[in-house]
C-alpha cells in the first residue's frame, strides 16, 4: 500500500517530534506532503489513487471545501472510494445542550486570539452530506454515524455509557456525534 498524507501542519502542536504516532508515518512509508490543499489544490495526477479520506477537516475551512472534493474525485481511479468524516452540527448532545445554553463550538481565546483562527467554521449535517454527494456526482454513498468522545473517558461508567449509546445512535445517524460520508468514484463506460 502506498499512503500520502496532505496536511499544511498550521495547527497548533500539529508538529511534534516526541509524539510517538509520528514515527508511524515513517513506519509504514506513509509520503508526508506539506500543502495547503484549499489554496494549492491535492496535487494528485487524475486517476492516481484508489482512495481518499478527509477526518474532520472541512469543517475548519474559511472557504468552500468544493474544488478540494472535486479535485479528490478527480484523483480517484474508477471505482476509488471517497470517505469524508465531520461533526454533526445537530448531533443529540447539542440538541439537548443548546438550549441550555451550551452550544459555543470554541473556547473564547481560541478564537479571539491568534491572528488566524483555526476552529470549527461551519459543521455539516447529513443534508449538507447528501448535497455533497450529488455534486461531486458519488456513487452508490452511503452516510452512517459514530460517537467516539466518550470511549477513552477515566470513568468507567461513562467508557461504558458511551458504548451503549453508540450501537444505538448508530441507527439514527442524524443523532451522532460524528458522520461519514462513503460513496465511489463512477466507473467508466466503454
Amino acid at each position: 500500500m502506498k499512503a500520502i498524507l496532505l496536511d499544511d501542519f498550521s495547527d497548533p502542536g500539529k508538529i511534534n517530534d516526541k509524539d510517538p504516532r509520528q514515527s508511524l508515518l515513517g513506519d509504514y512509508n506513509v509520503n508526508v506532503v506539506c500543502r495547503n490543499v484549499v489554496q494549492d489544490g491535492l496535487g494528485l495526477s487524475p486517476e492516481s489513487v484508489d482512495a481518499v479520506t478527509s477526518f474532520d477537516m472541512i469543517e475548519h475551512l474559511h472557504s468552500s471545501p468544493k474544488k478540494f472534493l472535486h479535485d479528490a474525485m478527480k484523483a480517484l481511479q474508477p471505482n476509488g472510494v471517497l470517505l469524508l468524516g465531520v461533526p454533526n452540527c445537530v448531533n443529540l448532545r447539542k440538541r439537548i445542550t443548546l438550549p441550555l445554553g451550551k452550544g459555543i463550538w470554541s473556547d473564547f481565546s481560541d478564537w479571539y486570539e491568534p491572528p488566524i483562527f483555526r476552529g470549527h467554521v461551519r459543521e455539516p449535517d447529513g443534508q449538507d452530506l447528501r448535497k455533497i454527494a450529488q455534486d461531486i456526482s458519488l456513487c452508490d454513498y452511503q452516510i452512517f454515524g459514530r460517537n467516539w468522545l466518550g470511549y477513552e473517558n477515566k470513568s468507567h461508567i461513562v467508557r461504558t455509557a458511551c458504548r451503549i449509546a453508540d450501537n444505538i445512535l448508530r441507527y439514527i445517524p442524524s443523532l451522532c456525534s460524528d458522520l461519514y460520508l462513503l460513496g465511489w468514484r463512477r466507473q467508466k463506460r466503454g
